[in-house]
């Protein structure tokens, strides 16, 4: 079984290389190993961001979480799209 804990083995930096936050990174691996949190992520996203992930909040931003709330995708590669789009251009 694959858990949250596989993926926090280094302590949290707000920032990777590239821009991206270790949050928004914890989220997509959450979405890529549970179709359940994938669907909520996608239909409802204020509560996959309520929520998190087997109890675990997201280190996200405001700014990540406004984002991440406005996207409409159909698709989580949709909205990993999108959200690198997003995060590249500031």
């Amino acid at each position: 079984m694959v858990t949250l804990d596989m993926f926090t083995a280094a302590p949290p930096r707000h920032r990777f290389q590239g821009g991206q936050s270790s949050g928004i990174s914890r989220l997509f691996a959450a979405a890529i190993v549970s179709r359940q949190f994938r669907e909520t992520l996608l239909k409802e996203p204020e509560a996959a961001l309520k929520n998190g992930y087997l109890g675990q909040p997201f280190q996200l931003t405001d700014d990540e979480k406004s984002l991440l709330q406005s996207i409409h995708a159909e698709s989580l590669t949709d909205l990993a799209q999108k959200v690198n789009r997003a995060l590249k251009t500031g």
